[in-house]
């Protein structure tokens, strides 16, 4: 028994996994970025980088690959057991040690960051606020009751409930608290909503004269405008209301049952804040003579726990609070002629590990300092003899 566990950790200790698995990572980012041109930065990430195990197509020849998700899991195994474990302690290794523990602690807020961070966006207009910020990537699908004064209550379908659904046989979503039933299918995930014309039929069913014409899917995944069809099944009496629900449509599909009015729509996935962001003011300055931003600013105001404080937020200066951080993306519209209102975009992350990167680098550095300080001790020491 002791030679099976002398010999497995001697396995995941080893130099060579270090270096094998070194080779993959270098690999999957080499592929992940010839493949980026052809299919998109989030599915490249998605396929490489945050998966467990792929197929990469050299030609027509399939090759199964480890995905950067497992390699990073089995490295800090290999690091943990040979660069913790297994070390030998003592004053000539305490560097080496703690640098061992901060690259350890680098890949912990990498895995972190792959399972829990949000990412998405908020957009506003000068004068406009939001509690709330939305996927770039993700879908969902919202029922909203209107509940009179004003008060609306609202219920979400994730991209997961949905995203399989691509046939003519639907899924179903049965909240206990909606009187009907709600069956989505055909889903798109890049599509057109179109009018029905009179000289082609339309490739997917039409209701009330618009259908749903798929389009090839955008290597820029932010671009794809879902769309699929939704059939709300009344739990008494069985009426049935068809309706189609697409993500660029100005106004949600609207139905009224039961002496009450519901609002469906397919939307970007959207998180709440934990606090409430207002744009008092958008600032874009450019290169001199030319149309050309040279940088780029939002005045904001963040409300939270009943007080406010005014913050400027740019790409150096990201706005920290409460898990979330905040940082100046872009802006636009791009072509606006002089005096066109201008809405800023900010991107936002919830990451639980984003401090650990800076934590895990001091660590390191100190690390570093102390090994590499008693080579330099040692070596005046030498030379001093020598002398």
């Amino acid at each position: 028994m002791n030679t099976i566990v002398d010999g497995t950790l001697k396995f995941f200790s080893s130099l060579w996994l270090s270096v094998a698995l070194l080779i993959f990572l270098a690999l999957l980012t080499w592929l992940g970025t010839l493949e980026q041109v052809h299919t998109g930065l989030y599915e490249v990430q998605r396929k490489y980088f945050d998966s467990m195990f792929l197929v990469h197509q050299a030609g027509s020849v399939p090759i199964p690959l480890p995905g950067a998700r497992l390699v990073m899991g089995i490295l800090f195994i290999n690091l943990f057991v040979g660069g913790i474990v297994r070390l030998r302690r003592g004053w000539a290794t305490a560097g080496v040690l703690i640098t061992h523990v901060g690259i350890v602690f680098l890949l912990v807020a990498g895995m972190v960051k792959s399972f829990y961070a949000q990412e998405g966006h908020v957009t506003l207009y000068e004068g406009e606020k939001a509690n709330t910020y939305e996927s770039y990537v993700r879908w969902e699908v919202a029922v909203s009751e209107d509940l009179g004064q004003g008060k609306l209550r609202e219920l979400t379908a994730p991209e997961e409930a949905f995203h399989h659904a691509t046939s003519a046989t639907p899924i179903t979503f049965a909240p206990p608290s909606l009187p009907f039933e709600i069956q989505l299918g055909r889903y798109q995930k890049n599509c057109r909503a179109l009018p029905k014309g009179p000289m082609f039929d339309a490739p997917t069913p039409v209701i009330d004269g618009v259908f749903l014409q798929p389009q090839s899917p955008s290597t820029q995944a932010e671009q794809n405008i879902a769309g699929l069809y939704a059939t709300l099944v009344e739990k008494q009496g069985g009426a049935k209301h068809e309706g189609i629900l697409w993500g660029n449509e100005a106004q949600p599909w609207t139905v009224e049952t039961g002496g009450k009015r519901y609002a469906l729509a397919l939307r970007r996935e959207r998180y709440p804040m934990p606090f409430t962001l207002g744009l008092q003011d958008f600032v874009k300055e450019d290169h001199p003579r030319i149309d050309m931003p040279k940088a780029f600013s939002s005045d904001v105001v963040v409300t939270e726990d009943d007080s406010t404080r005014p913050m400027k937020i740019s790409m150096n200066e990201p706005l920290r609070s409460k898990g979330l951080v905040v940082y100046q993306a872009s802006w636009g519209p791009a072509d606006a002629p002089p005096g066109t209102p201008l809405f800023s975009t900010l991107a936002v992350v919830s990451n639980p590990a984003d401090q650990f990167p800076l934590y895990a680098c001091i660590v390191i550095a100190i690390g570093l300092t102390l090994h590499f300080s008693r080579k330099l001790l040692r070596h005046i020491r030498s030379e001093a003899r020598a002398s």
